[in-house]
């Protein structure tokens, strides 16, 4: 490394000399140079041996995903509207509550959100449900009434009274039915039977129809396909004697 480095202010310096002399020698010129003993300092530079890149393709510190809860306790939503957005099923869709595939959880009723935990269907998971009034707690009783698609409750229908319960007080006098005309046809002309009358001939008559019993359909077909063959082949061996 250091003789390479020495050889041009030699040269430079042997060129010099060799001008200002008129006979010029390479022993005297060396004896002229003036060379001071000093200590050599030898510089070591070290190359890259891969070419560097950017970081181009690696994970970025992108937007946040705005997720966690976008309804509170007891707020009213409508069929639709998010409550809860998470990763994973942290909150689990509760009464009249659906979970999309990104694990969203919304509502699908008009009514008021409530947080709550159901320890009869699991003891550590935590339901998001939606209920018709303020008031309400969940969960709710196994067996009480539950609210139907329009937000009403189950009630027994009230009969309404018939004619004949009611008494009507008045001078009006209802006037007797009209009697029912019979209709006669005139001659050359007669009334069809209906379908289910003419389907009901045999049992007028006292006929017994034997009874249909399904049977093996798959050996009902290859016999069929059996003699279909044979028939084929019969017409084959006539068509071959005609010949």
């Amino acid at each position: 490394m250091l003789l390479p480095r020495l050889q041009p202010p030699l040269r430079a310096a042997i060129c010099s000399i060799g001008r200002s002399s008129q006979q010029p020698c390479i022993n005297e010129a060396f004896a002229a140079l003036n060379i001071r003993a000093a200590s050599p300092t030898l510089t070591f530079v070290r190359h890259a041996s891969h070419a560097q890149q950017g970081a181009v393709n690696k994970a970025k510190d992108g937007p946040g995903k705005r997720l966690g809860a976008k309804k509170s306790g007891e707020q009213y939503v409508i069929p639709g509207n998010i409550i809860f957005r998470q990763r994973g099923t942290l909150w689990f869709p509760g009464e009249n509550c659906g979970m999309g595939r990104d694990h969203t959880i919304y509502a699908t009723e008009s009514g008021y959100v409530k947080y709550y935990k159901d320890p009869e269907k699991h003891p550590k998971r935590q339901y998001i449900g939606v209920v018709f009034e303020r008031d309400q707690v969940l969960p709710l009783p196994r067996n009480s009434v539950r609210r139907r698609k329009l937000n009403m409750l189950a009630t027994q229908m009230e009969v309404p009274p018939t004619i004949e319960e009611i008494e009507v007080k008045s001078d009006l006098v209802l006037k007797p039915k009209k009697e029912r005309k019979v209709l006669q046809l005139r001659p050359g002309y007669m009334y069809r039977e209906a379908n289910w009358e003419i389907g009901r001939a045999a049992e007028r008559a006292k006929v017994k129809v034997k009874e249909f019993k399904p049977r093996d359909r798959w050996t009902a077909w290859r016999k069929a396909w059996a003699r279909k063959l044979v028939n084929k082949d019969k017409r084959i061996v006539g068509q071959r004697k005609k010949k």
